[in-house]
């Protein structure tokens, strides 16, 4: 439950969730990420440090930047966090089916 905390609060802030969007589109470097955002390059950067603690992004340097991305392995761990909720009402759904047909079988 620890790490859907700190993933869920990474992405409570609306400018971090701005920039975690960005990077759905493709790998960036903070200059290109804080283009058009209401906050400065180095709280831009603030925000990255704060997703890749919470293991939604990876960087890797280039040249004299560091480019982040998505991080697949963060990402798939919150899917399956999420899963866990989705497998119940699958459950729950295959359950009401049934007991719908056992009522339409048991009636006059």
């Amino acid at each position: 439950m620890s790490y859907a905390n700190s993933a869920f609060s990474a992405l409570a802030d609306p400018t971090r969730r701005q920039v975690f969007e960005r990077l759905a589109l493709g790998p960036a470097a903070v200059v290109d990420l804080a283009q058009g955002l209401p906050v400065s390059r180095p709280a831009v950067s603030q925000h990255l440090k704060i997703l890749k603690e919470a293991g939604l992004v990876s960087d890797r340097p280039e040249g004299t930047r560091r480019v982040y991305q998505i991080d697949p392995k963060g990402l798939g761990a919150m899917r399956a966090w999420l899963d866990q909720f989705w497998a119940v009402a699958l459950d729950a759904y295959a359950a009401e089916v049934e007991r719908q047909e056992n009522l339409t079988q048991d009636a006059p």
